[in-house]
């Protein structure tokens, strides 16, 4: 690899709620780690509670998404095999009764006002969820995680109800479907997309074209 291509980009449509984005996300890291070279991952948000959301902020599980208790229950072998994959601890296996618009709100925010601290902030709200169970559409948990990693709690919560910040992330789980986006984690590279918790070995053929 030249000292060119060192430096890999990647992109990564998320949902903070969707444990398969955790684990896709230790799967990343895990690949960033052994990489010779950096890489810059972009993330775009997706809005998985897209119709199941009240007024309030509750989920509302009368709305037919197809996802009925077999589902889930798939789901739930799905993350305990991935766990076991790659080696990772979680406090639970699914949050059906968490919404992340406004963990969304913030992260956009971190990643526009603080580029070089939205790594950290990112990994903080998907620990917060997966590994300490935490209510991450609940503004004092955001403001919280903030404040840990040194960012102006007030800030978060202004962000959180920025109607204009609204509109510009809404415009961006718009921007997902457009591009055929249709569930997360997907990494795209290049015209190229892996779709899931895909391993490490997958994202370097993804980013790298490695054999």
């Amino acid at each position: 690899m030249s000292e060119t291509d060192s430096v890999g980009r990647l992109t990564i449509y998320a949902d903070y709620v969707c444990p398969f984005c955790y684990l896709g996300k230790q799967s990343l890291e895990q690949y960033r780690d052994e990489r010779e070279g950096s890489l810059d991952v972009e993330w775009h948000p997706f809005d998985l509670r897209s119709g199941k959301r009240n007024e309030d902020g509750s989920i509302d599980h009368s709305a037919d998404d197809g996802k009925d208790d077999d589902y889930f229950e798939q789901a739930r072998e799905n993350v305990r095999r991935l766990q076991e994959q790659y080696d990772v601890e979680m406090g639970q296996e699914l949050a059906i009764e968490v919404d992340s618009l406004n963990a969304q709100l913030a992260s956009w925010y971190v990643s526009g006002a603080y580029p070089d601290r939205w790594d950290e902030f990112d990994a903080a709200i998907y620990d917060a969820l997966w590994q300490d169970e935490r209510d991450i559409g609940d503004p004092d948990v955001l403001a919280a995680l903030a404040d840990d990693i040194g960012l102006p709690e007030a800030e978060i919560r202004d962000a959180i109800d920025d109607d204009g910040l609204r509109a510009e992330l809404e415009d961006r789980f718009t921007d997902a479907r457009q591009q055929g986006i249709t569930g997360v984690p997907t990494f795209v590279h290049d015209g190229y997309a892996a779709r899931g918790a895909v391993p490490p070995a997958q994202l370097e053929r993804l980013v790298d074209g490695a054999d």
